[in-house]
């Protein structure tokens, strides 16, 4: 993402920068959206519900809001939140739906058949507790959506009361229910938000397609953006400023997170257990193992890891580098031999490495000596690259001082004419690969109430030949 991406995504994630809509804009941007664009009501209400449930995601861990209480009005307000809590189901959520007027049309009906096949609980109106913070973490409501016209009546009027009264508990509970609310605080005006000032005080808001008016008015912690499905016809007619959506996600934070206290952080790990007998009597096959479930579970970057190295005048210095290889010999990378890290393994090639995978809760300690792999090895991965990737490590005198980013690029262009004929790209004598032999592999799995799994991996001598020695380490 270049500079001024960048100041784009600031500027944009400014609520006062974005753009706001009155009620008949949001109503005729449904129109357009459901006339000459094409979607069809459950397109878009399973875009609008998945954006709902990946914004809660985003804050409240499952580990710790588990239970969700998906409270559902009777129109696409609550088709959303039904959607929500299918997805938050998936996503590992014990969720419950209070759905007190069904609507019988088709798309609703086979909503509430997708939530009973996954066996999520129904609660009437009666079956809820009197204070909804006894029995649920995350209150959703999804009541009443901008369309939504003067007074609740009954049982939402009850319902809401429900959540208002949430906020004058105080401190009796040690950790209070949270209210997300569904593109509108259910009962607050469209345009006007929360005009008596007794309404609900919701702790997100997931606004949908854009921001409506009200959403000025909202104060909580975290103002999601989610519907990611505004296509240029109608960011022109209605000269939306909305932040661009990071990565792939459905949803993107509007304003600051809070400030939090950085003491309180902490996670309570949930794995299963990491006994000796279940391991591998060799670590490169223990490793392997975890890099494959790594690589199953999807996670960006699998093969980063921190390399940490030292000279000789012993002052440490770390950065992230990404694994290229891994066999019995060791861990293998590739990089500049003339950077800084170059320079102190060369006068001290003891190093360690570490891999640190967050969504397995597991993490891998490697110490050793280093040595440069052979030149064959690295032309043969050097010409394995992306051409331009080959032109940038030639380019790139490695923790050197640069006067400007402009010099990059042009030594970039003038190579890239230089070899725009196909011909080989000779790798620079000072760029390869390292290879580390490891001297002891520690895994790392974290448990409940810090009590994490330790297994280290040491060699020794048995009969006359090398095995790997596994001992437990207090956590």
């Amino acid at each position: 993402m270049g500079d001024k991406a960048i100041s784009s995504l600031g500027n944009l994630s400014n609520p006062d920068n974005i753009s706001y809509l009155t009620q008949r804009e949001a109503a005729e941007v449904d129109e357009i959206l459901m006339g000459p664009l094409g979607f069809s009501v459950d397109q878009l209400m399973e875009l609008a519900g998945l954006s709902v449930a990946t914004s809660i995601a985003e804050v409240y861990r499952a580990s710790e809001y588990n239970r969700v209480l998906a409270i559902c009005g009777p129109g696409n307000n609550g088709g959303d939140g039904l959607v929500a809590a299918r997805h938050l189901h998936h996503f590992g959520y014990k969720p419950f739906v209070c759905y007190p007027k069904r609507t019988s049309k088709p798309l609703y009906t086979g909503l509430v058949t997708q939530l009973e096949s996954l066996s999520v609980p129904f609660l009437s109106v009666d079956d809820l507790p009197v204070d909804l913070a006894n029995d649920f973490d995350i209150l959703i409501d999804a009541m009443f959506g901008f369309s939504f016209h003067g007074q609740p009546r009954p049982p939402f009027d009850d319902l809401i009361q429900k959540m208002v009264s949430l906020h004058n508990y105080g401190g009796v509970h040690q950790k209070a229910a949270v209210i997300v609310s569904v593109d509108i605080p259910s009962g607050w005006h469209v345009e006007g938000g929360d005009i008596d000032g007794d309404g609900i005080r919701p702790d997100m808001l997931v606004s949908l397609t854009a921001p409506k008016l009200c959403a000025k008015k909202f104060s909580g912690a975290h103002h999601f953006l989610g519907g990611r499905f505004v296509p240029p016809a109608i960011a022109e007619k209605f000269k939306l400023q909305l932040p661009p959506y990071p990565g792939t996600s459905m949803c993107v934070r509007i304003g600051k997170p809070p400030a939090v206290d950085i003491s309180a952080l902490r996670e309570n790990y949930i794995s299963p257990e990491f006994l000796e007998d279940q391991v591998e009597a060799n670590p490169i096959d223990q490793f392997r193992k975890w890099f494959d479930d790594a690589i199953s579970f999807g996670l960006r970057e699998p093969n980063a890891m921190a390399l940490s190295t030292a000279g000789k005048d012993g002052k440490p210095s770390s950065r992230m580098v990404l694994l290229k290889g891994i066999d019995e010999q060791g861990f293998v990378w590739y990089t500049n031999y003339e950077s800084r890290k170059g320079h102190q393994i060369s006068e001290n090639p003891q190093a360690a490495l570490l891999f640190y995978w967050d969504a397995l809760n597991r993490q891998v300690r490697v110490e050793g000596i280093v040595e440069k792999v052979s030149e064959e090895e690295s032309d043969k991965y050097f010409h394995s690259r992306p051409r331009g990737s080959q032109i940038g490590a030639i380019v790139s005198q490695q923790s050197s001082l640069v006067p400007g980013r402009h010099l990059l690029h042009q030594e970039h262009k003038e190579l890239e004419d230089k070899f725009s004929d196909g011909s080989l790209i000779p790798r620079p004598e000072h760029w390869g690969g390292y290879r580390l032999k490891p001297k002891s592999i520690e895994f790392w799995q974290g448990q409940q109430s810090r009590l994490h799994d330790r297994l280290l991996y040491t060699p020794t001598e048995a009969d006359g030949r090398q095995v790997w020695k596994i001992v437990r380490l207090a956590p």
